[in-house]
């Protein structure tokens, strides 16, 4: 018998994560984007990171079109961005009031970031209602800040 879900969510609660923005851009679906703490690397050589989406995400369809991905790794300053990223709202306006630029896959790049990866899919693969999405990182950004944390259901900071 597996844990029942309640019990799966309280557990995980208690795993601190950085908080991310997972984009992509696409002909038939335009910029999209949305938040994620599922987010890990998987290999140095070739450079490779992974995250977890819900098939029922807008964004995992444009990354299915597209074939391309960045992660962005939100600073302790953007609670807001997370909150707008995370649904409610439309792709464009989720996109509005955040700074971006395309990335060399053509994946959005949230400026204010404290880091982006740009990548490829290289391979996706079904876990229940999830995809794991294996990309080889084409680009690496890094700029100077703390990272947005996330754990027991509310946003920390590093002390």
């Amino acid at each position: 018998m597996s844990v029942n879900a309640d019990d799966f969510k309280k557990a995980l609660q208690r795993w601190a994560s950085g908080v991310t923005v997972v984009t992509t851009q696409s002909e038939k679906f335009g910029v999209q984007g949305m938040t994620v703490t599922a987010f890990s690397s998987v290999s140095v050589n070739p450079p490779q990171i992974l995250v977890c989406l819900n098939d029922s995400a807008d964004t995992s369809a444009g990354i299915e079109e597209s074939r391309c991905f960045a992660v962005n790794v939100l600073n302790s300053e953007q609670q807001d961005v997370s909150n707008q990223f995370a649904g409610g709202s439309s792709q464009q306006q989720r996109f509005e009031n955040t700074s971006w630029e395309p990335g060399i896959t053509g994946s959005p790049i949230l400026t204010d970031s404290v880091m982006s990866l740009d990548c490829k899919v290289v391979d996706k693969v079904r876990a229940g209602t999830h995809w794991i999405i294996i990309g080889e990182v084409q680009d690496s950004i890094c700029r100077s800040g703390d990272p947005l944390l996330y754990y027991c259901g509310n946003y920390r900071q590093l002390a």
